[in-house]
């Protein structure tokens, strides 16, 4: 059977957990918010702006890897600005073929020009309702449920927890945190996890990417989390000849779900390269592994191109790849008869479809 090609990729339903809202803007749109607010970008055009993005976040350095964000970050400050750029990114999605996305943003982030947190989520929320709506009529729907993420190094997470249980019967449908991993635990913010557990609110934390295991440990054992954000560092507890650690094990046996992000962590250092990625060894092990974008502008992705690289690097075919579809719509924070429904009337019909051709 001939591998998948990336076009056929793009027309097979996908299924995404992990991408940042402010990964993912469309380089035009920088430009011309950019240019209504009087914000300096390194590059006038989008062209170039783009493929500054990319060779920043290429570079190694974490300095230049984190002045991207401060561009996407500074044209997301209006309701109206949160608005397009939740919007552009349900119509991207849909055109690469996703059918189900969680998206992730940090309200606490876009509180600069006046609007408080429950307006920048709403304006979010109705950006992306939109946007579906849109890709709906032009016969590519995509259902995105929104994560709210909280920062390690603030002291905002109650809050956010918070805005995540106001807003859930409106398309929030779980919680975060992210940053920098080193210095800031995710035990810091144990008040958060606990009132969210109360609440029967599901959660993911950003782990087991720049740390490593206690990380992983952390989250899971401490926190409670229902999956992890990255979690690439688990290999660390994968012995030479294949068998696991305690932790590795638990986390197997659990089925906690991984959300990999291939060229994102190869851009960290979490992986030397596509080849190299765990990912190969952690499919091979049957761990519930998922494949993830993180930040498309910033790594120059999409669904179809990290699918398409593991293709390439492993040789995959459709099997492989419905496989990560289906771990990622069981591991949804949407209801179960939801995720059912997606895998059984979307997901395994166009890949039987495929497997035939």
């Amino acid at each position: 059977m001939a591998r998948p090609t990336y076009d056929e990729i793009v027309r097979a339903p996908k299924a995404l957990l992990h991408d940042h809202l402010d990964g993912g803007l469309r380089p035009a749109t920088i430009v011309e918010l950019a240019a209504e607010i009087g914000h300096p970008l390194p590059a006038g055009e989008a062209t170039a702006l783009g493929e500054w993005f990319v060779a920043a976040a290429d570079s190694g350095s974490l300095e230049r890897y984190l002045e991207t964000f401060a561009h996407t970050v500074a044209v997301m400050q209006t309701p109206a600005h949160l608005h397009r750029v939740a919007r552009e990114c349900a119509l991207d999605l849909a055109a690469d073929g996703v059918v189900y996305a969680e998206v992730r943003f940090a309200p606490e982030q876009h509180t600069e020009q006046g609007p408080g947190l429950p307006e920048v989520v709403e304006a979010v929320l109705a950006g992306f309702a939109d946007g579906a709506a849109e890709a709906a009529s032009t016969g590519r729907p995509i259902r995105i449920g929104t994560l709210l993420t909280a920062m390690r190094h603030a002291a905002r997470s109650m809050e956010i927890a918070e805005l995540v249980v106001r807003y859930r019967d409106q398309g929030v449908v779980g919680f975060d945190i992210a940053g920098a991993e080193a210095g800031f635990p995710p035990t810091r913010h144990l008040d958060a996890f606990e009132y969210l557990q109360r609440e029967n609110e599901h959660f993911t934390i950003h782990a087991g990417e720049a740390f490593g295991l206690p990380s992983i440990w952390q989250a899971i054992q401490w926190c409670g989390a229902d999956r992890l954000g990255h979690g690439v560092r688990i290999i660390d507890d994968v012995r030479g000849d294949r068998s696991l650690g305690r932790l590795a094990a638990y986390v197997r046996d659990k089925r906690i779900p991984l959300e990999l992000c291939p060229s994102s962590n190869i851009q960290t250092g979490a992986a030397p390269s596509i080849a190299e990625h765990p990912i190969g060894l952690l499919h091979d092990l049957r761990f519930r592994v998922t494949v993830n974008t993180d930040n498309r502008l910033m790594s120059g992705t999409s669904m179809a191109r990290e699918m398409t690289l593991l293709v390439d690097a492993f040789g995959y075919g459709w099997p492989e790849l419905q496989w990560f579809t289906v771990n990622a719509m069981k591991s949804a924070f949407i209801p179960f008869d939801e995720r059912l429904a997606l895998i059984n009337e979307v997901i395994k019909p166009a890949y039987a479809k495929l497997l035939q051709s």
